[in-house]
């Protein structure tokens, strides 16, 4: 056995989703040099991997077509300016290590996807964003350079002023265009490492988009959980949650020692796949209504950063809810003027179908840039599904009602959009793939994702 046959892994992989599962060839380097030896001789496709956190098939890379390069090992933090708030950190540093790190110090996340159990690297290449978009854009707003190695196994800094055109590729990019291998990204300062934040009800969509767009001045974060399984006089009916960090000063005595304390809950773990009859219409139906009683009136409070942007973190495996066949989380995002009757469309349909979705989130979007970045200023829809008989041609039913709304799909969460729906989602794929052949003219990087999607 070579050497290099001895430094790899046979392994089955698959997104969060846990659809498709796939068999891979899997190297994990646990050096710069290796790194670049590994994508200077290799002789198929490649792709580097982080946590495995994206949904669907953006980080794998299925045995016969290439190999997927494990970065988890690559996670030192390299450096950190207080003045500034800059990090420099490997691609392999987790958020939830950042967050151990430098809460206690008065700094935090600029932009937080739902779970902190996710790398740099796949945050940058997926271009994450938060429940403060509207605000603060994603996180690629907040990346000042990053350390990519392209395909000859060289490194090539990008930023804004130097190869911008490759760090607005790679930013979003899936990554298509290269390794991210390190990143700067700068934090924000906060005083305490609790929320203020305001919970109340809306009896439908408009009530919701109403609500939204009254918070916007006064908080930072917003997130809206609606009800699926409602329609009628109630289509749309959510709890809406907006929140700012809150000043030592709002907090009471015995918080205000210290306010800077890590508050992560307690973890919760589901160590078993829920049988599929747990998951049916009446269920979820049940679920939606209870949670939509629970609050009644509206309340304002204080949470623990913990609680308040990851909640599903509290349960660990909570992927299992949906049984061994897996699922797949749907996000999609239409302009601003199209979002109200996208929404009313979009929970119309489910509702015909007979389907539902435990989880189902609306978010505000502000202004993005980024080559493939998935946000544009609008509305942008989370739902879960169980995978099943007749869900994909369903979702294909989805993706051309947001298609011609001038919405699209996000590719981090995506496991069978069809190639031609994606192309006319993204108007600057072509922009994309000009920059991609320049660095990359053999294809190297590439993905289940993108060849299924026939980019790369």
């Amino acid at each position: 056995m070579t050497e290099e046959a001895a430094r790899i892994k046979l392994l089955k992989l698959s997104g969060w989703g846990r659809y498709p599962v796939c068999e891979a060839e899997v190297y994990r380097p646990e050096s710069l040099g290796e790194l670049s030896e590994i994508v200077a001789r290799t002789d198929s496709h490649v792709l580097a991997r982080g946590a495995g956190r994206a949904y669907g098939d953006a980080a794998l890379c299925e045995r016969r077509a290439g190999r997927v390069i494990d970065l988890t090992r690559l996670n030192r933090m390299l450096g950190f300016d207080a003045g500034s708030g800059v990090l420099r950190c490997e691609a392999g540093v987790t958020l939830a290590e950042i967050i151990d790190t430098f809460l206690p110090r008065g700094f935090f996340l600029p932009v937080t996807p739902g779970t902190k159990w996710v790398t740099v690297g796949g945050s940058i290449a997926a271009d994450v964003h938060g429940k403060n978009h509207h605000r603060d854009s994603s996180l690629s707003a907040h990346v000042t350079a990053i350390e990519l190695m392209i395909a000859s196994g060289e490194l090539k800094r990008c930023s804004r002023e130097e190869n911008s055109d490759l760090f607005w590729a790679t930013v979003g990019g899936m990554g298509l265009t290269g390794v991210i291998v390190e990143a700067e990204v700068r934090l924000v300062s906060i005083e305490s490492a609790y929320i203020d934040c305001q919970t109340l009800r809306a009896a439908n969509a408009d009530a919701a988009f109403e609500a939204i767009e009254a918070g916007d001045p006064n908080y930072r974060y917003s997130v809206a959980w609606i009800d699926c399984a409602t329609t009628g006089a109630g289509l749309g009916r959510s709890v809406i949650t907006q929140g700012n960090f809150a000043h030592k000063d709002q907090l009471d005595a015995k918080r205000k020692q210290q306010p800077l304390a890590l508050t992560p809950g307690l973890r919760a773990w589901l160590p078993f796949d829920l049988p599929r009859f747990v998951l049916s219409r009446l269920t979820i139906r049940g679920f939606n209504s209870a949670l939509f009683a629970a609050h009644k009136r509206a309340a304002r409070g204080l949470s623990g950063y913990d609680s308040f942007f990851y909640p599903l973190d509290a349960i660990r495996s909570w992927h299992r809810m949906y049984g061994r066949r897996g699922f797949v989380q749907y996000q999609c995002v239409w302009p601003m003027g199209e979002s109200r009757a996208g929404l009313i469309e979009t929970v119309e349909a489910i509702a015909r179908a007979g389907r539902g979705s435990f989880l189902t989130v609306l978010k505000k979007f502000g202004p993005q840039e980024g080559v493939l970045s998935f946000p544009m200023p609008g509305y942008t829809l989370t739902l879960d599904f169980p995978v099943d008989e007749g869900l994909f041609d369903f979702l294909d039913g989805l993706d051309t009602m947001v298609l011609k709304r001038g919405g699209r799909v996000y590719l981090a969460k995506d496991a069978r959009m069809k190639p031609h729906t994606m192309q006319a989602m993204y108007p600057n794929l072509r922009q994309w793939l000009e920059t991609k052949a320049s660095i990359d003219p053999k294809a190297l990087f590439s993905s289940s994702l993108s060849r299924r999607l026939e980019i790369c």
